[in-house]
């Protein structure tokens, strides 16, 4: 005889999980941050900060918030009336930690005015949302609070995001539809710094490298942005660096993909210069250089063999990749540095397939905004 039987279907499901890798799993679920405020029957105030807070209804308008059963303030908001909704804007994360601790007055020194019933609502948030307690529900180790909604307001105020166990800063989404009037602008140069600067941050963590980002300016290759890795590849990382053209891993791959006119005075000059350097290889020259450049076209990768980064003395490795306008030319270039004895340069190497996988999710994003 196949199939389940009932007592099948009452046997309790074995848990695979501690509370603490659940909290990192609803960490994955990004929110915002806010600081819910009430007095109670004495008239004293109470807040403390939140990010179980969630839309319910808009017909009714009612929202819903959870406050551990353990929490300071249980008490006060268990027998409160109402209760006040500050949506915090992305600056306001001191405001986030003050409230997240306990504290016998939170609100000393804390800039607020008074709300419906007086209670107090905290200045230069992003939203607000007064509210009368509607329903309380017994949640395991919490209180659910659902309130209906009496008064709101709003600011221009960009809201703080809580997500992963950090802050967090909202910005629109890059692959989304453009706004309106801004399709054309979104191919900008500041646009792929935009993308190319969260790009970084993801690179760093998985690879552990030093990054830099590199734009060509007045002077040359020129870094505009630095993520450091967990051991930075020099203790000083100065934004403006000036790069040389062709011996560095940044300025080759910005120069593979740049009209000649922008960049044959620095070459030239650079070629002089080699070719009176007492050296022990043989320096660099302009049909060497082209062939150079040639294979970083056909490869979109560009590497420097071990030398000393900028006044350190350690030796380093380096790789390049272009980040392309939709007509190919080189807007940035996205760079990995690390020391030359544990750094695999080569150009079909783990480092350099995620730089240039990173650099080819920018650049189509740069074709389709």
């Amino acid at each position: 005889m196949t199939g389940s039987t009932s007592l099948d279907h009452e046997r309790p499901a074995t848990r695979t999980f501690d509370k603490r890798q659940l909290r990192d799993v609803l960490g994955s679920f990004v929110t915002g941050v806010t600081v819910i405020t009430t007095l109670d029957a004495e008239g004293r105030m109470h807040g403390l900060t939140a990010n179980s807070f969630s839309s319910v209804s808009l017909d009714p308008p009612l929202v819903l918030w959870s406050q551990a059963t353990s929490a300071g303030s249980h008490s006060a908001f268990k027998d409160a009336g109402r209760f006040t909704i500050n949506i915090l804007a992305e600056d306001q994360y001191d405001l986030a930690n003050h409230f997240a601790t306990r504290s016998p007055d939170k609100f000393s020194g804390i800039d607020y005015e008074r709300g419906v019933d007086g209670l107090p609502l905290l200045r230069d948030c992003s939203a607000w949302l007064e509210c009368k307690v509607a329903a309380r529900y017994p949640g395991g180790d919490h209180v659910i609070y659902v309130g209906s909604v009496d008064c709101i307001r709003q600011s221009t105020r960009r809201p703080l995001v809580f997500g992963g166990g950090q802050y967090l800063v909202t910005d629109p989404h890059d692959l989304g539809i453009a706004p309106v009037g801004t399709k054309g602008a979104m191919k900008s140069q500041p646009h792929a710094v935009r993308l190319a600067s969260r790009a970084m941050l993801r690179l760093a963590r998985t690879l552990d490298k030093t990054l830099a980002l590199v734009a060509w300016g007045n002077h040359g290759p020129t870094v505009i942005a630095w993520q450091a890795a967990t051991t930075p590849v020099a203790a000083d990382l100065p934004l403006g660096l000036v790069l040389p053209v062709t011996s560095s891993a940044s300025g080759l791959a910005l120069t593979a993909f740049l009209p000649p006119e922008a960049v044959d005075r620095f070459v030239t000059a650079e070629l002089r210069d080699n070719t009176r350097q007492a050296v022990d290889e043989l320096p660099l020259t302009a049909v060497s250089l082209a062939n150079v450049l040639e294979s970083i076209r056909s490869s979109h990768v560009a590497t420097r063999r071990p030398g000393p980064f900028y006044d350190d003395r350690a030796l380093a490795n380096a790789i390049s990749v272009p980040i392309l306008s939709p007509s190919g030319l080189a807007v940035l270039a996205l760079t990995a540095i690390g020391p030359a004895e544990h750094f695999d340069a080569a150009v079909d190497g783990p480092c350099a397939e995620a730089l240039q996988a990173a650099a080819q999710e920018i650049s189509a994003a740069l074709s389709e905004a």
